[in-house]
């Protein structure tokens, strides 16, 4: 972690810069945690080149009467109201004296940092709009983020830093998306600020994708998930899983086929089954890991990732990409999240794969360690029966072996209903393999299309996706 010093060096040499370029102007607005922002360009000098307004509307009923009312005062919502009327009363109050050379901007934060009694979430809300030219439509980047310090001041300065960092990145590296998100923790670390969302949008930002932004925060570490809905736009995962239960299925989904999505099906059904689920509420995730995309290489094909992403779209899922190797490390960062029941669906190779202990020997307490962690809360593993292609038998959860110095341990946790058989699977799907789906398709074999939902196939044809011979329009 970079010294107090050194951080406050770079941070205010980053707000003299803004504060000295004389086409940026406009306004910075805090909700709750301070001025923090705001308080850097004062300290660097030169702000009233740069600073036409702050403001914190701290009180509730300010903050209803500037902004209009909200359910909730740190959230996403709240946030755009502040851009929307910050920026608007910019351009129609100074646009007239000084728009044909000016660049208009509003900064705006929501946020809740540690309060005096502590025990709180520390988290806010965090965004830009600007015009990039004189007169021009505006732009905006958007960041979600969750101080880490134990202490209210400490969380204050790394929001101040964050806030600054986002500024000069949005004015000076624009044109470098993925610059500028690595430049958003300059001269903090990840154990001082995580940042779980990224959203892009306007007129500088139309070729980025961003999906492949949340992919990068993953990538550097500035949060341990990214979180896309079917329609591509980028979720904040606390919001979207708190309070409900919740169904996974990790997987490489290349491509999804017609198992991944059976066993989807089949999970739910008994996990609906399950004391406290609302089968209603559900949220199906299907999960794909970094060291998944990353293959065994040092960076993610973004065309494949892509084509990975957009396919699970079409199938309506819902999608997180994750840093957690250990299915007990995703458990983990689920529980933090969320008060509802967890379930995990695998096929019978996973399971099996889990009571190898060579996977948990990093772990002081090994596979038991593992275990322990894993299936706390009342976790449970949904398992999918597979079959052995060689002599066509049906493998499932029930009478499975594993090694003999294990199979005690198997047997305890099957007994105290840690497993849940999936008997509702269609069998007709079982000799279905991704990697022989993929063989096919490349080797232009239209056997594989039976293989996987209608609409993967539909894609694949028409994109061209994993070597298919693109369709001519």
């Amino acid at each position: 972690m970079s010294t107090t010093v050194d951080s406050a060096a770079d941070t205010l040499q980053k707000a003299l810069r803004i504060n000295l370029e004389p086409r940026w102007y406009g306004t910075i607005a805090e909700i709750g945690a301070g001025q923090e922002v705001a308080r850097w360009f004062f300290r660097a000098g030169g702000a009233a080149g740069t600073v036409a307004k702050s403001m914190s509307a701290y009180d509730m009923a300010v903050s209803d009467a500037v902004y209009g009312r909200s359910d909730r005062y740190v959230s996403r919502r709240r946030l755009e109201a502040m851009l929307d009327h910050e920026l608007e009363l910019n351009v129609e109050r100074l646009g007239p004296t000084r728009g044909d050379d000016t660049c208009f901007f509003a900064f705006a934060d929501t946020v809740v940092a540690r309060s005096y009694r502590g025990g709180n979430e520390c988290h806010g809300w965090m965004g830009v709009r600007f015009q990039a030219q004189p007169h021009d439509e505006p732009s905006e980047i958007v960041l979600h983020v969750r101080m880490l310090d134990d202490e209210a001041s400490l969380q204050q300065e790394a929001l101040g830093i964050v806030g600054v960092n986002l500024l000069h990145a949005a004015f000076f590296e624009r044109y470098e998306p993925d610059r500028l998100v690595e430049s958003l923790l300059d001269r903090l670390s990840t154990g001082r600020i995580e940042i779980d969302v990224i959203s892009f949008r306007g007129i500088e930002f139309r070729h980025v994708d961003n999906r492949l932004m949340a992919l990068r925060l993953v990538q550097l570490g500035l949060s341990g998930v990214a979180m896309f809905g079917p329609d591509g736009d980028v979720l904040q995962p606390s919001e979207v899983l708190r309070k409900r239960p919740v169904l996974v299925e990790r997987g490489s989904f290349r491509p999804p086929t017609v198992v991944n999505m059976d066993m989807l099906r089949c999970a739910h059904e008994k996990f609906a089954d399950e004391p406290d689920v609302d089968g209603d509420q559900v949220l199906r995730l299907t999960e794909l890991t970094m060291s998944n995309l990353l293959a065994g290489g040092a960076d993610v094909d973004r065309r494949d990732f892509l084509a990975r992403a957009d396919l699970l779209g079409a199938c309506g899922a819902t999608t997180l990409i994750s840093a957690f190797v250990d299915h007990h490390r995703l458990a983990a960062y689920l529980a933090e999240r969320t008060r509802g029941r967890i379930g995990f669906v695998m096929g019978v190779p996973t399971l099996v794969d889990l009571f190898d202990e060579a996977n948990h020997a990093h772990l002081p307490g090994g596979i038991l360690e593992s275990f322990g962690r894993l299936l706390k809360n009342d976790l449970k593993l949904f398992v999918y029966p597979m079959v052995d292609l060689a002599t066509g038998e049906v493998r499932r959860v029930g009478g499975l072996r594993v090694g003999e110095e294990l199979q005690p341990l198997f047997d305890y946790l099957a007994g105290r209903g840690s497993f849940v058989e999936l008997d509702n699977a269609r069998e007709e799907y079982l000799p279905i393999l991704s990697r022989d789906v993929l063989r096919r398709i490349a080797a232009g074999d239209g056997s594989w299309e039976p293989m996987v939902p209608p609409e993967v196939a539909e894609m694949v044809r028409s994109r061209g996706f994993f070597g298919h011979a693109r369709e001519s329009a």
